[in-house]
């Protein structure tokens, strides 16, 4: 972990070869991707997991290598709560060890393959790829609860060519409106201050508008206006709580969105990363009026994420291009967040 001095040199230090702290939980796969009867592979950093569902309908998690060839075991098949490599018929328990080798006798068993903390929550499939030791300690991220009556939640998560830092920056950093002026219109923030802990960041903006009409996604959740949003009209809180980010807004102390979001690194330079986010709307007295209007919500998130998928992988792409770190930061907000992750992460060795 770099040091304090080489974090106050951006010539000494790049937070963009820091990797993400492992002794977390992180979110692989909706629940729904992960079929009963199934295996599925997947990434974290560059190690290859595979998530099973047996016929209990529990989730579990393993190294994705058979520990005879190292092929991959989501090519097995899945008997009862049990899976079978594909090759020479390896079969490996929940806990990863190996029950049976039909060629070998029950005595003569070899060791197993890892296996890795796994649960289910929201609809998401969390696993500890860290030291397993700390799964018990270390508790599931606070989420949007997807029952919630007063509340309709999206799930929505996409993969993005970055290191993942660039992707807290640009979340936490309201100053970069100016991006989505096309769907959004003009919009003015107002930093409004923020708090920093050991391992979490908050900070607090209102908005006003400056030009243009407010688009009909806004709207949605914001409630119709007339004329232009006041100063602190609405309040946003964006906090990390690492490695997780939250973004919250208060129309006049009524909370009417709330998201949560992670980005897992897939690859082992941690330049990709898959995003998972659950967005929740508070409902309008006319819930229908929401629920008819869910599909243009997605569409209107979906074009603002878009954007910024592509302007932090425009950033990836300079970053590696100049062969380092060449930004110019004046923002007191993202330099201290820059802190928390150079603090909270490891540095990667290429």
């Amino acid at each position: 972990m770099p040091d304090s001095f080489e974090r106050s040199r951006p010539d000494l230090f790049d937070l963009r070869r820091t990797g993400i702290d492992p002794d977390y939980w992180y979110p692989l796969a909706w629940s729904g991707e992960i079929r009963k009867g199934k295996a599925t592979g997947r990434h974290f950093a560059g190690e290859p997991i595979v998530l099973v569902r047996g016929e209990s309908g529990r989730v579990y998690a393993l190294e994705d290598r058979c520990a005879h060839r190292q092929v991959p075991l989501h090519a097995g098949v899945v008997e009862g709560d049990c899976l079978r490599c594909c090759y020479h018929g390896w079969t490996y328990d929940m806990s990863g060890r190996c029950i049976d080798v039909p060629y070998l006798g029950k005595d003569k068993l070899p060791n197993g393959v890892r296996a890795y903390p796994c649960q289910e929550k929201e609809g998401l499939v969390f696993i500890f790829p860290g030291d397993a030791a700390r799964a018990e300690m270390t508790p599931l991220p606070v989420l949007p609860s997807i029952s919630d009556p007063a509340y309709r939640t999206r799930r929505f998560g996409r993969e993005v060519a970055c290191h993942y830092s660039f992707m807290h920056e640009n979340l936490i950093d309201m100053n970069h409106q100016f991006l989505h002026r096309k769907q959004m219109g003009q919009i003015r923030p107002r930093y409004l201050g923020h708090d920093a802990g050991e391992d979490w960041l908050e900070v607090r903006y209102s908005f006003a508008r400056t030009a243009g009409r407010q688009p009909l996604g806004e709207r949605l959740i914001f409630g119709t206006r007339e004329g232009k949003a006041e100063p602190n009209d609405s309040l946003m809180t964006i906090r990390t709580d690492y490695p997780y980010q939250g973004l919250t807004i208060d129309l006049k102390s009524d909370r009417v969105m709330q998201l949560w979001i992670v980005y897992v690194p897939v690859d082992k330079d941690q330049k990709r990363i898959r995003t998972f986010g659950l967005l929740s709307v508070k409902k309008p007295r006319a819930a229908f009026l929401l629920h008819a209007a869910w599909p243009l919500l997605g569409w209107f998130t979906e074009r603002i994420f878009s954007e910024d998928r592509w302007i932090v992988e425009q950033e990836q792409k300079a970053h590696d291009a100049l062969g380092g770190n060449m930004n110019q930061e004046p923002f007191p907000v993202i330099r201290a967040l820059q802190d928390l992750l150079a603090r909270r992460g490891r540095l990667l060795s290429f």
